[in-house]
């Protein structure tokens, strides 16, 4: 058993923000990597130390892991967190830090190569009794191969890239005759998005819910699953509001408990350690739930887990890495959801401009006044003077409502996103506003169609500037107390507010 002293932390953004602030309550020190677009930013103004990677382009920089090494062995890290994205899931980078005798935090390779791909997850889940999707999951298959497969399991069906997620890839065939057009097209997305267009094709349930179960595994063999997320809320495959508990599986304790069991099994069957998340498919018609993949890492909705079950994920991640077992309240352990505490909904701002079809929206941001209510928590990297750059993902901050129940964990959610005002960049919290205002969210009935049916043809309404100017003159009498971006330390706001993980209340 060792004990980590610093981590560097392999990547940006509010991620980087939120694994510093705990490194900060454990009393760890930290090391932030940044590229030429993020000088200056957030995290690595908050970490201890901060490296210089290169040019802002990923392969340049936060994808580069040579330089990533060179970084933790120069600072003295004795451990990595590869937070979400970029190196988190690359079986190549873990097995290069254990070679350099650094803690990789996560998964070991072994594990991250037995889940990385869907088709060996998938193949693993077969041998440890997990329901899958009656599919064809062949290593290697051509497009003749799978349009056979296509034809036997019966239209329509669902083409997914192997390697990957995230929605590239991914593309519904419902008339046999454009099956060949649209497997290219999905082959050569998953090609440039991952460097692997391996694919493969399983059968179409309409109108699924889409939930996922969180995991963590230390290295004594205790698993111990934290109750699920709803993530049924997906736009073009993208996630956009996500809850905890769902709606479906408590109002089904016996599905939660298959559920469950196969989640223990799977992990064990890999030989998983660290945090991990289970995704499953439900057909709410036929009652029934499949396998759909493991992410090897911690997920972005990982706040809302955190709000009902009163623990500190990085922790643990940090914990099972140094070698320590799970010590987590029984009922925790067993499953139990007595031991849920009330319901967390989290709604992800991104800047992309509703009115031009959500399109990335970049440029520096003028304005950023965030809610500060009860039972909020705002995660971020970002303020007023960040630059949003078109070098990376364009998620600006979550916005994390708790309350006793869904009914209040929603009201807050709606208050909170109300005061909020970001000015400089468009945002999709209009969208959001409108999306959580719906009679059919607000009763739990979702699947991951129900965006695209909904509000396909969503408008943003025409737009009250006066709350963005009033938040726009409050940003600048903060600013004129504080030092300015890229100065040598961090702003007084920034002093006055830091709590371990940016809690607002």
């Amino acid at each position: 058993m060792k004990q980590i002293r610093k981590v560097l932390i392999a990547n940006r953004g509010e991620i980087a923000v939120r694994i510093i602030r705990t490194c900060r309550a454990m009393g760890i020190g930290t090391v932030a990597v940044y590229s030429d677009a993020d000088a200056g930013s957030m995290h690595t103004l908050l970490a201890d130390e901060a490296v210089h990677l290169g040019a802002p382009e990923p392969s340049a920089s936060y994808l580069d892991a040579e330089k990533i090494l060179a970084a933790a062995k120069q600072t003295g890290a004795d451990a990595i967190h590869p937070g979400y994205g970029f190196l988190s899931e690359r079986d190549s980078f873990a097995e290069a830090c254990a070679a350099s005798g650094i803690i990789f935090i996560g998964p070991s390779a072994s594990a991250m190569r037995k889940l990385g791909s869907k088709i060996d997850a998938k193949n693993l889940a077969v041998e440890n009794n997990v329901p899958i999707t009656p599919g064809f999951f062949q290593p290697g298959a051509n497009a003749d191969q799978l349009f056979e497969a296509a034809k036997e399991i019966g239209f329509p069906v669902m083409l997914k890239a192997s390697a990957g997620g995230g929605g590239r890839g991914m593309r519904v065939v419902r008339d046999p005759a454009l099956f060949m057009e649209e497997c290219a097209l999905a082959a050569d997305e998953a090609l440039k998005g991952f460097g692997d267009d391996a694919m493969m094709v399983e059968k179409l349930v309409e109108r699924p819910r889409h939930i996922e179960l969180q995991m963590l595994a230390d290295t004594h063999g205790n698993v111990a699953v934290l109750f699920e997320r709803e993530c049924s809320l997906q736009r073009r495959h993208q996630k956009v509001i996500e809850e905890a508990p769902s709606p479906y599986l408590s109002a089904n304790p016996q599905m939660w408990e298959d559920m469950r069991e196969c989640a223990i099994r799977l992990a064990k069957g890999a030989g998983y350690s660290g945090a991990g998340t289970m995704e499953f498919m439900v057909d709410e018609a036929e009652g029934k739930f499949y396998f759909l993949e493991v992410n090897a890492r911690l997920q972005v909705e990982h706040p809302v887990t955190e709000e009902i079950v009163g623990l500190d994920l990085v922790r643990l991640q940090i914990e099972i890495a140094e070698g320590k077992p799970l010590q987590l309240p029984a009922e925790l352990m067993s499953g139990d959801r007595k031991a849920i505490k009330g319901w967390s909904v989290e709604a992800r701002i991104i800047a992309e401009d509703p009115a031009k079809g959500f399109l990335p929206s970049i440029g520096p941001i003028k304005a950023w006044v965030e809610p500060r209510h009860p039972g909020v928590r705002v995660d971020t990297g970002f303020r007023a003077g960040s630059e949003v750059s078109r070098y990376y993902d364009s998620l600006l901050a979550k916005v994390i409502a708790t309350g006793p129940d869904r009914a209040t964990a929603i009201a807050r959610l709606r208050e909170a996103l109300k005061d909020l005002h970001i000015l400089g960049v468009k945002t999709n919290t209009a969208f959001v506003l409108d999306v959580i205002a719906d009679s059919e969210f607000q009763a739990g009935a979702m699947d991951t169609g129900f965006l695209a049916r909904k509000f396909g043809e969503w408008q943003p309404p025409i737009h009250n500037h006066l709350p963005e100017l009033i938040a726009l003159a409050e940003s600048a009498t903060v600013a004129g107390k504080a030092t300015s971006v890229g100065s040598s330390g961090p702003s007084l706001n920034w002093d006055a507010i830091d709590g371990w993980r940016n809690v607002r209340c």
